[in-house]
């Protein structure tokens, strides 16, 4: 990352931390959702179940590649963020109109947003 001034890297660091931060709520949030569906419950049960799983299982890792600092190099901390992303998008769809699951489709879609700024704030640093 080349970056041009304090003001930048500050940007940087509050949107990397704010994108965890989103995505370790995320993953707790689809984590107790995913717990609370049936099993056996039937396809649309099952795939809003296995949605869940899937978007705690990514939020979890790129909040934990995140974290790592300088550790990671840039390309594959925008990877991780934008197949994040993704499948928060996924699973916010999976959630909506699923009783009981609204604030778990809310917390995808504040981890979607928070990835997309995060994404943008490395495109910007880029250049």
């Amino acid at each position: 990352m080349t970056t041009t001034s304090e003001q930048e890297l500050y940007r940087y660091l509050e949107d990397r931390f704010g994108c965890a931060q989103a995505c370790a709520e995320c993953s707790r949030a689809c984590a107790v959702r995913a717990s609370l569906v049936d099993p056996g419950g039937g396809t649309p049960q099952e795939s809003v179940r296995r949605k869940g799983v899937i978007c705690a299982e990514v939020c979890d890792a790129t909040s934990r590649v995140l974290s790592e600092g300088s550790q990671t190099d840039e390309e594959t901390v925008r990877v991780q963020v934008e197949w994040c992303r993704q499948v928060c998008f996924e699973g916010a769809h999976a959630f909506d109109g699923h009783p009981g699951a609204e604030r778990t489709a809310e917390a995808c879609r504040i981890c979607a947003q928070a990835c997309t700024e995060f994404l943008d704030t490395l495109a910007s640093s880029a250049h």
